[in-house]
């Protein structure tokens, strides 16, 4: 099983991607994983049936200077927000205004995370995804530049990986209000950049190496100023070659902005197609190690994903106003929509999910400021959990509103209405899906990570072509494994009536989420039992693992959470009665988490995987063509010539920078 975004040790020619196998590809992937569990992990252990409810109960309790400098921020932000950024205009015209961008930098936006010997806020994870929700419930397009330049731009590989001298040449520019990017991404190398095209040919000397190759989706791109570039160093006398990372000038000589890309949604984005030809980069600009690029990539996304859950999260909220809000106002049949079974489901599943992703961006913030964690998994769950929920609950949203929903906000406007936007809302959230690594990819990469510990102990055992002997070893070493873990899935604290008293109503629940949990690795047990190395390839049923390991992750967070925090509900510090409480919302989202989690539980057995597998090879070898009779292909050339897609210009998007 493969990770995302990750590349090869092959150099391509810069115009094209390395044609190299599936055992490279894999091979590759599997150097670049962080391989060793040098601290706790939460995730890892629910998924090997061992929940470990005090790596997070209670919650780790955030830095209080740092509380305050985050929340003193959040406040100066929530007022800059309202007053200046205009997610309307930006929708309209498909580009953030500079008033908007130097306002942000003069306020620190930009440098968030980065420490203040550097010039930045040093603010910590949860305060900057605090950050990032205000921002991106007023525009996910300017939360998305904030989010790309320092969750996976310059700031954050050089805070882990860049040496002194890098920080001080680089860090003090991006603080300042210098817009940076990630550049990984070519036109047929995604999540498997084994292939990698671009490359990087070292001098002679050492002294510098000259970049060719072209980049796709460069989200900050157009308008940036440094970039993070991955290159495929050719292997040579004295250089290992590899994948590798570089801190480029985006004004260099030699780096032409060839386009730039129009979405679904987020239009404000400055995504692009940037060309390396001949570029000259100093090796003083190289982070790491030549190699070490993808390793890079990986460890920095680890927290980097944390960022994307905070505009779902956002979302979430929103969503949970406008929907009841409408749904009071909306009168159909003498009632409010929303006291009509069929909505006011809607409505519940809104406002339950809404707190759970919430929780989820609080709990995974807190635990990698903690540092205590590894917390790898956690911040894939989160990733791979809140981008399909929230869009979930966007579609839902525009299915309350109705017409309303479909309808853009300014035509709303237009015609004297409050101009919702719930159907950008469903655009803007659609990407996150695909962000950072799709949901496909992210269920691998949880999976394979989920099932280490089980490849290895099986290891040589489950592998093609292994020499009977060294089989027989291989099947000493699983056999001991197993047989004491086996023994570990029996029984446990979610067995017993007073398990988890002290969360009262909730305990329930966390009993469900220990019993399942150890369902759960059951199950994997017998996935790896039944299939052995082809495992891997049985992507709906590690799909549908990682997916009841990302509900019960959310379970036990709103239980804790709602647990820990006994000013949800209250006002001024005293009982509201009209309030509804924490515990009321996390035991709801359960309810509803565990019937998702049956059905899951349900496939893993029951499905029509093997038969979609089949039908789909069917349909790639054009078996059933003749179902596509009677239409007009629009991709296709026709009679006319589509206009400019709209948006500014190239040029003018790539002279916008902050000064």
């Amino acid at each position: 099983m493969t990770g995302p975004g990750q590349p090869s040790a092959q150099a391509g020619a810069g115009t094209g991607s390395a044609q190299v196998g599936e055992a490279e590809a894999r091979r590759v992937a599997e150097e670049a994983r962080e391989d060793a569990w040098l601290r706790p992990s939460f995730g890892k252990q629910l998924f090997l049936g061992d929940f470990q409810l005090g790596l997070i109960h209670p919650y780790p309790a955030p830095d209080p200077e740092l509380e305050e400098r985050g929340k003193a921020f959040c406040e100066r932000l929530t007022e800059f927000c309202a007053r200046v950024v205009n997610g309307a205009i930006i929708e309209n015209d498909a580009k953030i205004p500079d008033e908007v961008l130097k306002g942000l930098a003069a306020l620190g936006a930009f440098g968030m995370k980065i420490a203040p010997e550097y010039g930045g806020l040093g603010l910590s994870q949860l305060s900057y995804n605090r950050a990032l929700m205000i921002v991106s419930s007023v525009s996910p397009a300017v939360g998305a530049l904030l989010s790309a330049h320092q969750s996976i731009g310059v700031p954050q590989p050089l805070a882990l990986f860049g040496t002194g001298e890098q920080k001080q040449r680089f860090l003090p520019r991006c603080a300042r209000g210098e817009i940076s990017a990630f550049l990984l991404t070519e036109s047929d190398v995604g999540s498997d950049p084994a292939r990698l095209g671009t490359t990087a040919v070292p001098s002679e000397d050492g002294a510098e190496y000259t970049l060719n190759g072209v980049k796709l989706w460069t989200t900050n791109g157009v308008v940036a100023d440094l970039l993070v570039v991955m290159a495929q160093v050719p292997k040579s006398d004295g250089h290992r070659g590899g994948i590798t990372a570089f801190v480029v000038e985006a004004d260099a000589e030699g780096i032409t902005v060839e386009h730039r890309n129009a979405f679904l949604g987020l239009r404000g984005l400055e995504n692009g197609v940037t060309r390396f030809h001949d570029v000259r980069v100093p090796s003083a600009n190289r982070i790491g190690k030549e190699g070490q690029g993808l390793k890079i990539a990986l460890v920095t996304l680890n927290t980097g994903r944390l960022s994307l859950p905070a505009s779902c999260a956002a979302t979430g909220k929103l969503a949970c106003k406008i929907a009841r809000e409408w749904s009071q106002e909306r009168i159909q049949w003498g009632r409010p929509i929303g006291e009509h079974e069929a909505i006011g489901k809607k409505v519940a599943f809104i406002a339950a999910t809404a707190y759970a992703l919430d929780t989820i961006v609080d709990l995974s913030s807190r635990l990698a400021d903690d540092k205590h964690n590894d917390i790898r998994i956690e911040a894939a769950l989160a990733k791979l959990y809140c981008s399909e929920m929230a869009w979930q609950l966007a579609d839902e949203l525009v299915q309350v509103r109705g017409g309303r929903g479909y309808e853009t906000a300014a035509s709303l406007a237009a015609r004297g209405e409050r101009g919702v936007p719930a159907e950008q809302m469903l655009r803007d959230m659609r990407i996150n899906r695909i962000f950072e690594g799709s949901t496909e990819i992210m269920h691998l990469f949880i999976a394979r990570e989920a099932v280490d510990a089980h490849l290895a102990a099986a290891g040589e055992l489950i592998e093609p072509g292994i020499p009977a002997g060294k089989r027989a070893r291989a099947a000493g070493r699983a056999g001991a494994f197993y047989g004491r873990w086996l023994p570990t899935l029996v029984v446990g604290e979610g067995l017993r009536p007073s398990g988890y008293a002290e969360f009262g109503p909730l305990a329930e629940h966390l009993r469900y989420v220990e019993r399942s949990s150890r369902r759960l690795a059951r199950a994997t047990f017998y996935g790896m039992a039944r299939w052995q190395g082809k495992l891997e390839r049985k992507q709906g049923f590690l799909g549908r693992i990682v997916d009841i390991g990302a509900e019960l992750f959310a379970m036990s967070a709103v239980c804790v959470r709602a647990h820990d925090d006994p000013a949800a509900g209250l006002t001024d510090g005293a009982p509201d009665q009209e309030a509804g409480t924490a515990a009321e919302l996390a035991a709801a989202f359960c309810v509803q988490a565990r019937s998702r989690v049956e059905e899951l539980f349900r496939q893993l057995w029951h499905n029509t995987d093997a038969d979609d597998v089949r039908l789909a090879r069917r349909v790639l070898s054009g078996s059933y063509a003749w179902l596509e009779a009677g239409i007009i292909d629009p991709s296709l050339p026709g009679p006319w010539v589509a206009d400019a897609e709209p948006g500014p210009s190239k040029l003018e998007s790539v002279h916008r920078h902050i000064r």
